[in-house]
């Protein structure tokens, strides 16, 4: 079982908070850290993000940390791929990955605040939004994986491309797919390295959407490439070691190679990530 550390954000107000725990996570020997990447934090299922448009860029934030520490992976949770330029979004990846020396995990969406596409980008509905992501992932991986790319797609072009020097993960950085919605589960058995399926989103039908990501990933001749991952996208509230335990033991149970985790946020999160380091990562690990 890996674990990766959640629940960070990407508030501005957040920073000495994020930095502090992402180096504590890498000294206790944590196998990642996952941040969410937006600039403008819209409503989704009826929650507001205090103070969401007060944001870090994730991908800046990430080169910084990279710099802070030395084995933990770092990465995304995730990136809306029609949100930027894959073209661009390719060559950042690419050099973070040499930077890192290979510790990029790139979280893989479609993206759902409006209000930050309307703002920096452009809003598509859902269909074409997953449209794009589709094809901005097979110009990104062609990029990082060909030495000269010509592409002509419905959404995006690239004439003589050349992206060096190319990522130090071969062929690329692991992917990671975050989601429910049919045709991305779809596209997670298809392309994904790790398959994130958030429960709450599912109304308990996790196991459903794991076929049919299983399912694709069979299609692909890819199945035991895929490994999913289980836990909670954001901080928990007040858990000690023993519910931590029997969290981490029910996700081993179901299949899960990784596990994220976030602790209660206040002055006792190190103390709680130091505790979970200690009395629960061993034993799985």
């Amino acid at each position: 079982m890996e674990f990766y550390l959640s629940g960070l954000g990407n508030m501005y107000g957040n920073l000495d908070h994020i930095k502090k725990a992402v180096v504590e996570a890498d000294r206790l020997g944590f196998d990642g850290a996952l941040m969410p990447d937006h600039y403008m934090w819209g409503a989704m299922g009826g929650h507001a993000v205090q103070d969401g448009y007060s944001t870090l860029e994730t991908w800046v934030t990430l080169t910084y940390l990279a710099a802070k520490t030395e084995n933990i992976s770092l990465g995304t949770l995730v990136t809306p791929i029609p949100f930027r330029s894959p073209g661009m979004l390719a060559k950042m990846i690419s050099t973070l990955d040499v930077l890192s020396n290979g510790r990029v995990v790139l979280g893989v969406g479609a993206g759902w605040s409006q209000v930050e596409f309307e703002g920096y980008s452009e809003w598509d509905r859902p269909g074409v939004r997953v449209n794009k992501t589709k094809e901005g992932l097979e110009l990104m991986i062609r990029l990082w994986t060909e030495d000269k790319v010509t592409f002509k797609g419905k959404y995006y072009e690239a004439k003589g491309a050349v992206l060096k020097p190319k990522p130090v993960q071969k062929p690329y950085p692991r992917l990671l797919f975050g989601g429910t919605g049919d045709r991305m589960l779809r596209l997670a058995g298809r392309y994904s390295d790790i398959c994130y399926i958030p429960m709450w989103m599912t109304r308990g039908n996790i196991d459903e959407a794991r076929t049919k990501v299983r399912t694709a990933a069979k299609k692909a001749n890819r199945e035991d490439k895929v490994a999913f991952m289980a836990g909670a996208m954001g901080a928990l509230g007040s858990v000690d070691v023993g519910e931590y335990s029997k969290m981490v033991e029910a996700a081993q149970e179901s299949g899960a190679r990784y596990y994220m985790v976030g602790f209660p946020q206040g002055e006792g999160y190190l103390d709680a990530m130091k505790s979970f380091a200690k009395e629960v990562m061993p034993s799985y690990h």
